[in-house]
C-alpha cells in the first residue's frame, strides 16, 4: 500500500454529513490514514458509525482531540459556531484551523483563538459525498505555502478546489454551497416533464440526471462558453429552441440569478 500523501494529524469537529464525505475522500485516495483521523461529536449513533465505517478514532471530547491534532476542522452548524468556540478558544491555537461553518468569518474565529491566524475558511458543496465536489478556499493572514498545499490537498480528495478572497465567500455559498439544491429541482423537474410526456418515472430520472452530468462535463472538459454549447444544441426552427423560448418566457435564467442572491443574503445574514 502506498504511504499516505500527507502525515499531519486531523481531528473533525463535528460527524455530519460533510465530515463523513471528507473522510472518506481522504481515506480511499490515501492522503492519509486511519489512524491520523479523530472525529468528534455529541451524537454516539454519529460516532459509531463513522468509527465502524471507516476505523478512524473517535469520542465526545473536543478538548482531547484537538489537544492531540495538527489540523481542526470545524464542521458544526452555523448556530453551534459560538459554542464550539467558547469551549475551545486558545486551545485551537497550535493548530491550523479549517472552518467549513457557513457565513461565519476568518475573523470571528481568529478572535477566540488568541488572535492566532492559521485560520482557513472553506466552503464544500455536497457533491463531495461522490467525490465531485466544489470546494472554494480563503486564507486568513497567518496561513503559510505549506498550509495552503495540506489545505488544497485535503480537499481535493473530495473534489475540485479554488482559491477565492474572503469577501466573495458569501457570494460563493450562494453560487455552488447551495447550488446542488437547484440542480435537483432542475433534474425533479425536466424528469416531471419526462412522466408528463409519457415516460416510466424511472427513466425519466435517469435521462434528466445524466444529461445534466454530461452538460456539466462537456462544459468543464470543453472549455466553450455554455452559451455556444446551447447554440450548437439550438437548430433554427427545432425542437430545442422551442423548449428555449418556453424556458425564456418562464424567466429561468433570472431565477436562477435570483437564487443566487438570495442565498448570498442569508449567507450575509448568518454571518452577522
Amino acid at each position: 500500500m502506498p504511504s499516505p500523501t500527507i502525515t499531519s494529524k486531523i481531528t473533525f469537529i463535528g460527524a455530519g454529513q460533510m465530515a463523513e464525505a471528507m473522510i472518506g475522500g481522504l481515506l480511499s485516495g490515501q492522503v492519509c490514514s486511519a489512524e491520523s483521523i479523530w472525529a468528534t461529536d455529541p451524537v454516539a449513533e454519529r460516532r459509531d458509525r463513522l468509527k465502524s465505517q471507516f476505523g478512524i478514532r473517535v469520542g465526545p471530547s473536543n478538548r482531547e482531540a484537538v489537544a492531540w491534532a495538527d489540523v481542526v476542522v470545524l464542521a458544526v452548524k452555523p448556530q453551534t459556531i459560538p459554542a464550539v468556540l467558547s469551549e475551545l478558544g486558545p486551545t485551537l491555537a497550535h493548530a491550523l484551523v479549517i472552518s467549513i461553518v457557513a457565513g461565519v468569518t476568518i475573523r470571528t474565529i481568529a478572535e477566540q483563538i488568541a488572535g492566532a491566524m492559521r485560520v482557513v475558511r472553506a466552503m464544500p458543496n455536497t457533491p463531495a459525498l461522490v467525490r465531485e465536489g466544489m470546494t472554494s478556499l480563503a486564507m486568513g493572514a497567518g496561513v503559510s505555502d505549506d498550509d495552503v498545499r495540506l489545505v488544497r490537498t485535503i480537499f481535493q480528495a473530495v473534489g475540485l478546489v479554488v482559491l477565492v478572497e474572503e469577501r466573495m465567500m458569501d457570494a460563493v455559498t450562494g453560487l455552488s454551497g447551495s447550488g446542488p439544491a437547484y440542480v435537483f429541482q432542475a433534474i425533479e423537474a425536466l424528469a416531471d416533464g419526462g412522466v408528463m410526456m409519457g415516460l416510466p418515472r424511472q427513466t425519466a430520472e435517469l435521462l434528466a440526471a445524466q444529461t445534466v452530468l454530461g452538460a456539466a462535463r462537456l462544459v468543464l472538459e470543453s472549455g466553450v462558453h455554455p452559451a455556444q454549447l446551447k447554440d450548437r444544441v439550438a437548430s433554427p426552427g427545432g425542437t430545442t429552441i422551442a423548449g428555449l423560448h418556453q424556458l425564456e418566457q418562464g424567466g429561468f435564467r433570472a431565477t436562477l440569478m435570483a437564487a443566487v442572491e438570495a442565498a448570498t443574503t442569508r449567507s450575509k445574514e448568518l454571518g452577522r
